[in-house]
């Protein structure tokens, strides 16, 4: 028997992700194509959008039929635009070479290599220590004001302090930083409609290379031992070579500091809303942090999906769910969709702090792509929650300064504002507070 029409969902006919209202609060429209059209022919962007998580998990895999191969201009939908921005780059700075996350094997085999080395387990747990610093100073820059913008003030700093540092970067020039990669978010996100504002983050994205150019050049004559003069010096034994200055600038801005900071970002602010509105999980946090944080951490992830979702192109025609998809076609993998899959997650909309398989949600992508930083930014989470829990006795969401919107993002979920008040909590016996 065929399951009854939810009426409450959106139809078919009106689903189109470039709505700003459709993204504001995606999830109705993602069960509706699970259910009804699990590969769906999105009328803005014409990308083939799959949303069931076990055709996820094997599109993901199967890298002999579905390419990650591609420069990040061929996602514009505007394929003019696209040109102009390259020829913006050629012009003014230098032409970002495919990252990481835009290559297939051999290519990106040999260039992970390279980050899987300067990002190793043992350097990874050697920063511990340092974003637990980070996480107690910024919540000790605002404890006492009993209220704070959460997205500001706590879960942006966090993560681009600690990328910061492992870039070298002077932790005086972070917000510069946010400055330029919030251009490249913008301009990537296919949401950007006016030309002007498209060559704006353009040039922004260009001041940024034009700050690392130099940087590079030094590290190049003055190798330090940081982790970014082993991104600029070490040779990539199948290439004869390190990486070239269009292949840097690429990396640093796509992978290394929207990628080190956004995930965790978005996630530390969505999980301290969604514990905001549910109190019963903020007191069950509170009562046993250490046997249900980490728990907490994947169910944040799985929930918002910081990343909605990314793209593969179809190497020959094929046919999916009925659909024929043309050799060269788009198929925009819709991350946050597959997470709230009740086929793979059963009661797939709440926060179970009790879930068996809750790490085994998308946020990080699957396969030979999945995100290296991954590690990374579950130390950033694990520590941005527990400084949270262990300083704050009790707050609440200020509903009167909050509108709970997100940025207009294809790719990104990201709330502009989380405002807060608090109680303090005290001070642990025999300890500093």
């Amino acid at each position: 028997m065929t399951a009854p029409r939810d009426a409450s969902l959106p139809e078919l006919k009106d689903i189109d992700f470039m709505d700003v209202e459709i993204q504001e609060c995606p999830f109705g429209a993602y069960k509706r194509l699970r259910d009804d059209a699990p590969v769906f022919r999105d009328p803005k962007s014409g990308f083939f959008v799959a949303t069931r998580y076990a055709d996820l998990r094997e599109i993901l895999k199967n890298t002999a039929d579905f390419s990650a191969e591609r420069r990040k201009e061929d996602e514009e939908v505007d394929a003019a635009r696209a040109e102009r921005i390259r020829k913006r780059f050629e012009e003014k700075g230098w032409v970002p070479a495919p990252t990481l996350l835009l290559r297939d094997d051999p290519g990106h085999a040999q260039l992970r290599a390279l980050f899987e080395h300067a990002f190793r387990p043992s350097i990874l747990k050697q920063i511990d220590p340092f974003v637990e610093e980070v996480t107690n100073r910024l919540m000790n820059d605002f404890i006492d004001d009993g209220r704070c913008d959460v997205v500001k003030q706590y879960a942006v700093p966090l993560p681009l302090i600690v990328i910061g540092r492992q870039m070298g970067v002077p932790e005086s020039d972070i917000w510069k930083i946010k400055t330029w990669t919030n251009a490249w978010v913008a301009r990537t996100g296919l949401m950007l409609q006016d030309e002007d504002a498209v060559m704006a983050a353009v040039d922004l994205e260009i001041e940024a290379q034009h700050y690392f150019q130099p940087i590079f050049e030094k590290l190049r004559r003055e190798p330090d031992g940081s982790l970014l003069s082993e991104l600029v010096n070490r040779e990539i034994p199948e290439w004869g070579r390190p990486l070239n200055d269009n292949e840097l600038h690429g990396e640093m801005m796509a992978d290394t500091f929207v990628g080190g900071s956004e995930t965790t970002a978005n996630a530390l602010s969505a999980g301290i809303m969604l514990i905001g509105r549910d109190k019963n999980i903020w007191t069950r946090l509170k009562a046993d942090p250490e046997a249900r944080l980490r728990t907490f951490v994947e169910e944040v992830l799985r929930l918002e999906s910081p990343v909605q979702g990314r793209v593969r192109i179809a190497r020959q025609d094929m046919e999916l769910h009925g659909v024929k998809i043309p050799a060269g076609s788009i198929i925009n993998l819709r991350y946050a969709a597959a997470n709230r899959d009740e086929r793979q997650f059963p009661n797939p909309d709440a926060l179970d702090l009790g879930r068996r398989n809750a790490g085994s949600h998308m946020a990080f992508s699957s396969g030979i792509h999945h995100c290296l930083g991954a590690p990374l930014a579950r130390r950033e989470l694990y520590w941005g929650f527990k400084g949270f829990l262990d300083k704050i006795d009790d707050f609440r969401l200020i509903e009167e300064l909050n509108d709970y919107r997100h940025i207009p993002n294809f790719w990104l979920r990201a709330l502009d504002k989380l405002h807060i008040e608090f109680t303090k909590a005290p001070a642990p016996a025999g300890g500093a507070p």
